[in-house]
């Protein structure tokens, strides 16, 4: 095992699964310069493990394309992870998948554009709601009687609730629709049309499953006392960057890293 502390390195004989230690009252426990700064491998434990106490960063990375890089050399490096990276503070080429509430100042999705792909971005936003809201939409005949029934997946109603409608006749005027049984078994009835009427109808429901409700929307919360007086977004708002609240959440470190 070898120990650094204070930047001179001191081998240690003593039998330890722990390779090199790093020890530090005010500078880097560790710091690597070449290639391949710090490089840690293990057959069954952790390559590399950074933790501080003192209010800094466990681990730090800088690089001109990207800060951090992460692969699963199980997965073929599909699942990588870029952080700090030229194009954004994270890029994920693979999925992401999130167990607890993410919440963001906006979103939406960016694709090549479907009539230009070469030369050109086709950016929409997500639809949003104060509500964990769901949609579903589709088109209907009208039978000979006028009725129509539509048919919905069978755990619509074991995951929403509070529903809402809207019914919208194509091709003519269709004064007389309307909705003559509301869900129930995961169906609806349309009445009120004309024979081969194609109609165009919207449901939404408000999510009633275990995890909604264990995760209910906050709509409005009050600042904490450390956030009063900050911003999400100072700039817009007439304030310095200073008033930032990542500034409050994050501090900033007085002490360089390298």
């Amino acid at each position: 095992m070898i120990i650094v502390v204070n930047g001179a390195s001191k081998p240690i004989t003593a039998g330890s699964s722990v390779k090199v230690v790093g020890v530090s009252g005010s500078s880097n426990g560790v710091s690597g310069t070449g290639n391949t700064g710090v490089h840690g491998f293990s057959n069954s434990g952790v390559g590399v493990y950074g933790e501080t106490s003192a209010g800094n960063f466990g681990v730090v990375g800088k690089a001109p394309n990207a800060g951090v890089a992460a692969f699963n050399s199980t997965l073929n490096n599909d699942n990588a992870t870029y952080l700090a990276s030229v194009c954004c503070a994270a890029c994920k080429p693979g999925g992401v998948y999130v167990t607890s509430p993410l919440t963001k100042a906006g979103g939406g999705f960016q694709i090549d554009h479907p009539l230009a792909p070469a030369e050109k971005h086709l950016f929409h936003s997500f639809v949003e709601s104060p509500d964990m809201k769901n949609i579903y939409d589709g088109i209907v005949v009208i039978d000979a009687n006028g009725e129509a029934v539509v048919e919905l997946p069978t755990w619509f109603e074991a995951l929403n609730t509070d529903f809402r409608y809207r019914l919208t006749p194509i091709g003519a005027p269709g004064p007389n629709i309307y909705i003559a049984e509301e869900i129930s078994s995961n169906r609806f009835k349309i009445a009120g049309g004309t024979p081969s009427m194609k109609v165009s109808w919207q449901v939404t429901g408000i999510r009633q499953d275990a995890w909604a409700k264990a995760h209910p929307m906050r709509v409005e919360e009050d600042k904490s006392e450390e956030e009063r007086g900050h911003y999400l977004h100072p700039e817009l708002h007439g304030a310095s960057k200073e008033k930032s609240i990542e500034r409050v959440r994050h501090p900033r470190q007085t002490q360089q890293t390298h």
